[in-house]
């Protein structure tokens, strides 16, 4: 195996990374992290190019590493060991697994390692924006559920009622999706997700819902986001004041704002837009390194098995079953 055939399999997953990213550059939802996944084999790259031609120049082959390797920032990424156990089942590789017919072989193996992770992290993220994507359609059908229940010659009860069951959704969806875009979520900086939760979050409180009949919004009519826990509430004392002195305007600010609602759920979900760009560049990159699992780990070792946590077990196993892997 050559230095220069492994920067080849390098490159063409490089160029991959690039192609899935252009398709959505008119989008700002981005692949953020392919991008950084692209940057850091672009780096690696460089590195090994370098390290050959200091190699050639010096004399001195087989010999790479040292306390200034451009490298070594790696292995704060993936921390599931150096790897030193591992068992090739791949012709060509040493018993730790790794290729020895490279320059560098254990930069190799490293980027061989955060390729795993990345493998395993992108099917788990795959599997958790599909759930979300059906959680937003589940958000649009209330949304219109809402309008469609209420009208003018609706009680006053049946009103509260139709309010307090959308809140009800509206807080299962924020409950299930919320904490999978913090630092420790699933969907951390995944731009998609956390757009999806801001519309429908700003949806609520756009003061502009019921202004031709007097009303800023729904807070008029008693429904807010907590600004901590970003749950729903309905204050039934404040809506029912807002029924007893504008009824009709306050059943046009109802439906004003569950069509609104609804379409903003739905743009979410719309060809070439947030949630299905994601979730294409997703499969594309999924599908390019299973493709190439076995050429990869040839030109640079096996790399060490990604860490799962409960919860990346947990949505890899659904992508699993899904896509019947």
């Amino acid at each position: 195996m050559s230095l220069f055939s492994a920067l080849g399999i390098a490159n063409n997953l490089f160029g991959l990374l690039q192609s899935a990213s252009s398709k959505t550059s008119s989008s700002t939802a981005s692949l953020t992290d392919s991008a950084d996944f692209a940057t850091s084999l672009k780096v690696r790259m460089a590195e090994l190019q370098a390290s050959s031609v200091n190699s050639i120049t010096s004399g001195v082959l087989g010999t790479s590493s040292s306390g200034s390797s451009a490298f070594d920032f790696l292995s704060s990424l993936n921390s599931a060991g150096d790897g030193s156990t591992s068992t090739p089942s791949l012709p060509g590789l040493s018993a730790t697994g790794r290729n020895l017919s490279l320059f560098d072989p254990e930069s190799a193996f490293t980027m061989m390692s955060k390729i795993n992770s990345l493998d395993v992290s992108y099917k788990a993220q795959f599997s958790q924006l599909s759930e979300m994507k059906e959680a937003v359609s589940e958000m649009k059908q209330a949304g219109q559920t809402l309008g469609d229940g209420v009208d003018s010659t609706s009680e006053n009860t049946a009103i509260a009622s139709q309010l307090q069951t959308f809140v009800g959704k509206y807080n299962e969806w924020v409950t299930e999706f919320e904490g999978t875009v913090k630092s420790d979520g699933l969907l951390a900086g995944t731009q998609a997700a956390e757009i999806s939760l801001h519309e429908l979050r700003q949806s609520i409180e756009n003061r502009f819902n019921g202004a031709m009949d007097g009303f800023r919004g729904l807070a008029d009519l008693g429904l807010t986001i907590d600004p901590t826990t970003r749950l729903a509430t309905l204050d039934a004392s404040k809506l029912d004041a807002a029924l007893a002195s504008n009824k009709a305007g306050a059943v046009n600010t109802i439906d004003e704002f569950s069509a609104n609602f609804a379409k903003s759920a739905g743009l979410l979900n719309s060809v070439s837009n947030f949630i299905p760009n994601r979730l294409a560049n997703l499969d594309r990159v999924i599908d390019y390194i299973s493709d190439n699992m076995t050429s990869l780990q040839t030109e640079f070792g096996l790399g060490a098995p990604a860490r799962i946590s409960d919860k990346l077990a947990k949505a890899l196993a659904a992508y699993n079953a899904t896509n019947g892997a």
